[in-house]
């Protein structure tokens, strides 16, 4: 299952661009959305002066406060800001640290699972709600899980509800969508390994859907199918791009 992707560059190259689409654009495009993820820096600055004294005791000392209020304040935020979403792991990682190393406590983490649950039930209404709401969960929770371990290893609470969010991002109504395409596809660069070492089946399945996606599905846009057959073969090389694909999908931005 993993040998799906064409290994002729060339064939793929003819039908992305066959529509006159300027491949220099979409490429570049493709590389900004891929490197900009590890770039952003979110200010906690950008807060209120109240939640950022909040959070900066948090990340020092948090038995010093609400603990519950403080997982709130971390997910509220993830959900209507997309920069945030993104690196909000790191905060929550560094606090579950402190707890852990001043009382051996996980007050904080429990409380922070016990919010991604109940969003995680809803998640349906919550993207009929807000396109940008649903995308910036789909991030919080992938970044959550590339952060937060338990004895070095992903937190298996998290891995069967990140495959449903990555599942959903795979229906026909989704693929159409350039937004969760990107989400899709960013979130498969960055916790795709891991999440295939712990259910490669799921792995698999999730991957036939989104090569019927590529190959089957009408109305999507030339950079939705681009990020697609990127990601594809991406994973049909184990997790990194041969210098053959390599050399199509960035090759161009260099000059």
């Amino acid at each position: 299952m993993r040998g799906f992707i064409a290994n002729d560059p060339s064939c793929t190259t003819k039908f992305l661009i066959s529509d006159g689409v300027n491949a220099r654009s979409l490429v570049r495009s493709l590389v900004n959305r891929m490197e900009g993820s590890g770039k952003e820096e979110y200010k906690i600055q950008s807060f209120d002066m109240e939640t950022q004294k909040l959070l900066k005791t948090a990340l020092k000392d948090p038995s010093a406060v609400d603990l519950e209020k403080v997982s709130s304040v971390i997910v509220d935020q993830s959900l209507k800001d997309q920069v945030f979403s993104k690196e909000a792991g790191r905060i929550c990682y560094t606090i579950v640290q402190a707890e852990a190393k001043q009382n051996n406590g996980s007050v904080f983490r429990r409380n922070l699972l016990n919010r991604l649950q109940q969003e995680f039930k809803g998640r349906e209404e919550m993207r009929k709600r807000s396109l940008q709401e649903w995308v910036c969960y789909v991030s919080f929770i992938c970044n959550v899980f590339d952060y937060l371990k338990v004895n070095n290893m992903p937190m298996m609470a998290l891995v069967h509800p990140v495959y449903d969010c990555l599942f959903r991002l795979t229906q026909p109504d989704s693929l159409r969508n350039e937004e969760e395409v990107d989400c899709l596809v960013l979130a498969l660069h960055r916790i795709g390994e891991q999440l295939e070492r712990m259910s490669l089946q799921r792995m698999d399945e999730l991957f036939c859907q989104l090569r019927d996606g590529f190959l089957l599905q009408e109305n999507l846009t030339s950079l939705g199918r681009l990020l697609l057959l990127e990601v594809l073969e991406f994973r049909a090389g184990g997790w990194t791009l041969s210098d053959t694909a390599q050399k199509y999908y960035y090759s161009e931005v260099a000059d």
